[in-house]
């Protein structure tokens, strides 16, 4: 029996929302404690270090969100291991995200003059302290506008969950198409509900960025 698309259907849509949020809040965090990591390890003197993080960049951002989040879904229980949906896309969207932000972090690091290396290094500052204190506060404000830019693009590739399963906006939006039959007004609600949440982080990107812009314009003219 076909369904009329009523308030029910599209707060079950609005409901499946709060599993991208969810979902996607756990990627970003998870992703930038990894990305941190390889965004040192990509700075780092040691050439282990730095070949170590430029392959694991390269496997995560060469290879498609989907290929990985089958690999982690079907391939685990080839080796023994039993993943849920939710544990599996937590997992991938996690590695994956932490691949694109070690890039990221890792652009705004080198981004730094050298002098500020050299000025931290004349005050005997360690290698840990000199990122710490005057290194990472600099790039930091590089990065906060590619970072909340990148957040966006997280939150889409949520939607990629659904075909294993995991019931957020996308695969929801499946279910009630299937019981309505009405495509066009079941995903134009969709494409609304993901509009209304990655267009505040595009305004936010974009007014970090002409801010950042800006100061910096400034310290150019005080300098000179």
């Amino acid at each position: 029996m076909i369904r009329e698309f009523t308030i029910d259907e599209f707060t079950f849509l609005l409901l499946a929302a709060r599993w991208t949020l969810l979902l996607s809040i756990i990627a970003l965090i998870g992703g930038a404690l990894a990305g941190l990591v390889v965004a040192l390890a990509r700075a780092a003197r040691a050439k282990l270090w730095r070949g170590a993080a430029r392959v694991y960049i390269r496997v995560f951002q060469g290879t498609p969100l989907l290929m990985q989040l089958f690999l982690l879904y079907f391939g685990a229980s080839i080796v023994g291991l039993q993943t849920d949906a939710w544990t599996s896309a937590s997992i991938a969207l996690t590695l994956y995200c932490s691949a694109f932000l070690g890039e990221i972090w890792r652009g705004c690091v080198e981004a730094i003059p050298e002098g500020q290396w050299d000025g931290a290094r004349a005050l005997a500052l360690s290698k840990p302290q000199q990122l710490r204190l005057i290194i990472l506060p600099q790039a930091l404000r590089i990065a906060l506008p590619p970072t909340v830019g990148f957040a966006v693009q997280a939150i889409k590739s949520t939607s990629l969950a659904s075909v294993i399963g995991f019931v957020e906006l996308t695969r929801a939006a499946q279910i009630v198409n299937n019981a309505t039959f009405r495509p066009l007004l079941v995903y134009a609600s969709v494409a609304a509900i993901y509009f209304l949440l990655c267009w505040p982080l595009s305004l936010a990107s974009q007014h970090l960025e002409q801010r950042i812009g800006r100061k910096q314009e400034r310290l150019q003219v005080v300098s000179a």
